[in-house]
């Protein structure tokens, strides 16, 4: 699932490429993905409107449109936005597409179709944006004491801090030496202050080489070309202390770790 990185990535693309843009027209190809609005409801509120802004909220991305509108996307596990010159060239995995008045179009491409594409006149709650000047050592502090969860789930929780999933969430508590079955409360401020700043370090990476990997033609998978320490490395020998890394099931994802040096 692409995580914040890739969809920050996504939206500095459709800043420059889909931003201004007037829609024509719209096209819903997979109808579930608008439920419970109506596909027919939401080809015609877009007609017309313009892209405004682009934001992104943790993993999901919103394109304001003129009249108070949003668009919200969330591309789930292999939903993409892009913007090509001719509609006509739209690949096999679309989704949903929006012809602009100078004949380009904006795509859902979504080879999976586990995305979601709907307009809502009110933006939902989310957690703490990681890259944020809000997200201070006293705020990741406060929302870890308020946390009994095991770290890692704690940092995946989207209620709590939004856009952190299973790859950056492993690599952070990698970088700070942290146990991911550690209960977030439990964690003494020393610890939380190396975690909340190896977490923006790892997600500045990321973006950085999101980024990167978005300005190229052809597909892309989340975290590529971000090195990874830890995460897919099972049996594999430790970078830091040479133990092997293991994986175990936690909440219903591979959680990968040192069990010598992450404490």
């Amino acid at each position: 699932m692409p995580e914040l990185p890739e969809v920050e990535a996504v939206c500095r693309k459709l800043r420059r490429t889909a931003q201004g843009g007037v829609i024509a027209s719209g096209h819903i190809v997979r109808k579930r993905i608008t439920a419970p609005q109506a596909p027919e409801e939401v080809e015609a509120q877009a007609a017309g409107r313009r892209i405004e802004r682009v934001e992104r909220r943790g993993k999901n991305i919103f394109l304001h449109l003129a009249g108070g509108l949003a668009m919200h996307v969330h591309p789930r596990m292999t939903g993409n936005l892009e913007v090509i010159q001719d509609a006509r060239f739209r690949p096999h995995s679309t989704s949903a597409w929006f012809e602009f008045e100078d004949g380009r179009a904006l795509l859902f491409a979504d080879s999976r179709g586990l995305g979601t594409l709907r307009l809502t006149g009110e933006l939902p709650e989310f957690g703490i944006e990681p890259l944020s000047r809000g997200f201070t050592h006293a705020a990741f502090a406060r929302l870890a004491g308020e946390s009994s969860a095991p770290v890692k789930l704690f940092l995946m929780d989207q209620s709590k801090i939004a856009g952190i999933g299973n790859i950056y969430a492993a690599e952070a508590l990698w970088r700070a030496g942290v146990s991911p079955f550690r209960p977030a409360d439990r964690l003494s401020a020393a610890r939380l202050l190396t975690l909340r700043n190896e977490l923006a370090a790892v997600l500045r990476e990321g973006v950085k080489s999101a980024v990167a990997a978005y300005a190229k033609p052809g597909g892309f998978n989340e975290a590529e070309p971000f090195q990874l320490l830890v995460y897919d490395r099972e049996g594999e020998p430790c970078f830091r202390c040479g133990a092997k890394i293991r994986r175990v099931a936690q909440g219903g994802r591979s959680t990968y770790y040192c069990g010598r040096c992450q404490r």
